[in-house]
């Protein structure tokens, strides 16, 4: 039985046709369904690729996941990747799921390039600032050697997910970098996503997790 359906984000460069691959062995592996949507304006999506928009396509595919498909939100678990993992995250604010798992994480656009302290205006994806309202296990990974997203940037959202009690232990891997993380990681990267999963079958669901949904009318 499988007991998951990954709600997967991709990143900004990625095409969901050349990575379905990716897709099946995730699967396979870790015993879980896996369900994909595209960006508006990307891809054969029309209109226009921007912040709300982006937000808007997750909230419909979870929607479709949960109304449509009948799949509980206890089973439903929000996978971002790059870029991705700002949808993942504003999800997770705005209904709720069983987890969430945020592969190579930005804090924010605007601190890609630039180390500050504070959200500038104009700034968007700003995932430090979200991450606080998420309710659920977040489970963080990040390679070492990240050309375009930094590590620092999954270390500090993994801090800040400690200080707000919601953080699943991070996976740190050393010498991957952001396009091949998982090649690099080898099969260690699929053990801990199950590891994960299982975590998150074998935890009660969390009296702040729980109120969330309270709120929302669903059910679990």
């Amino acid at each position: 039985m499988r007991c998951f359906t990954l709600l997967f984000s991709h990143g900004n460069a990625e095409d969901l046709g050349l990575i379905i691959r990716y897709f099946r062995e995730l699967s396979h592996i870790l015993h879980v369904n896996v369900f994909s949507y595209e960006y508006t304006g990307y891809g054969m999506s029309t209109g226009q690729p921007q912040e709300a928009a982006v937000y808007a396509d997750i909230e419909a595919a979870f929607k479709y996941l949960h109304e449509e498909l009948r799949i509980p939100w206890s089973q439903i678990v929000p996978y971002g990747r790059s870029i991705g993992t700002a949808p993942s995250i504003h999800l997770a604010t705005t209904a709720p799921v069983r987890g969430v798992i945020l592969q190579s994480p930005m804090v924010s656009i605007y601190r890609i390039p630039f180390r500050l302290r504070f959200t500038l205006p104009g700034d968007v994806f700003t995932n430090i600032d979200k991450i606080g309202g998420v309710c659920c296990p977040v489970f963080i990974i990040h390679g070492t050697r990240d050309e375009i997203v930094p590590v620092w940037h999954g270390q500090v959202l993994h801090q800040t997910c400690v200080k707000k009690g919601i953080a699943y232990d991070a996976y740190v891997v050393e010498g991957a970098d952001h396009n091949n993380l998982e090649m690099q990681a080898g099969d260690a990267f699929y053990e801990r996503l199950a590891r994960y999963l299982e975590h998150l079958r074998r935890t009660p669901i969390s009296e702040k997790l729980q109120q969330q949904a309270d709120r929302a009318g669903l059910m679990a």
